[in-house]
């Protein structure tokens, strides 16, 4: 799909690389888009990373896919040092990324190839979704 691999093209640019907390905020914000049905000026983020790498590229990745940013004053960032975002519009939705997950990618190794494999996850196999 020429589409996913522009959008991968972009989402490295805009971040500087693509590793695993950027690709899951990605993901995040891509999710939270299609359950809540919006995007943009209608959804509001609050994330919990912190903003101490690695976790808090994930903060990136909501970014560049909700287009709610720090200067539209329509994303937050908590310091709670959590895998996790709440998206709003009319309705709330809180993301998690999955313990056995985020275990995975603080352990590995190989991060510079773990982005793809976690691109080509499932939803659920990423996110815990209430």
């Amino acid at each position: 799909m020429a589409d996913v691999e522009e959008e991968r093209i972009s989402l490295r640019e805009f971040h500087g690389h693509l590793g695993p907390y950027v690709v899951v905020g990605y993901r995040m914000g891509k999710a939270a888009a299609r359950i809540l049905g919006s995007g943009g000026k209608r959804m509001r983020a609050v994330v919990k990373t912190g903003t101490r790498p690695p976790s808090s590229c994930i903060l990136d990745g909501i970014q560049f896919s909700t287009r709610c940013t720090l200067g539209k004053g329509n994303i937050a960032v908590l310091d709670e040092g959590k895998a996790e975002a709440v998206f709003s519009t009319d309705r709330e939705l809180t993301i998690r990324l999955r313990g056995d997950i985020k275990r995975m990618i603080d352990s590995e190794n190989a991060k510079d190839l773990l982005w793809q494999r976690i691109s080509e996850m499932t939803d659920e196999e990423l996110f815990e979704v209430e």
